[in-house]
């Protein structure tokens, strides 16, 4: 979709994984094949949405998981409220 926040946000995770994981991997290790690659990148993946907090406006020092289940929970909820009236 070709929203500013959107390309933003796109924008700033490339950053984030050039700068945390790329950077860092290449120094470190030479990958003989792109699945020995994209199982450290899985791995990191991982890393990013379940254990690194996130500062952005929707995260506010949560994972992006917690978020995501945050989020749920409160579209459940006003969900519920609506039929219920």
């Amino acid at each position: 979709m070709r929203y500013l926040q959107t390309n933003g946000i796109c924008e700033r995770f490339h950053k984030t994984i050039l700068q945390e994981f790329y950077q860092v991997a290449f120094r470190r290790k030479l990958y003989l094949s792109l699945a020995e690659l994209q199982a450290d990148v899985d791995v990191w993946l991982d890393y990013y949405n379940n254990e690194r907090t996130h500062q952005g406006k929707m995260c506010c020092g949560r994972t992006p998981l917690q978020t995501l289940i945050a989020g749920k929970e409160a579209w459940n909820e006003k969900v519920t409220h609506l039929n219920s009236i």
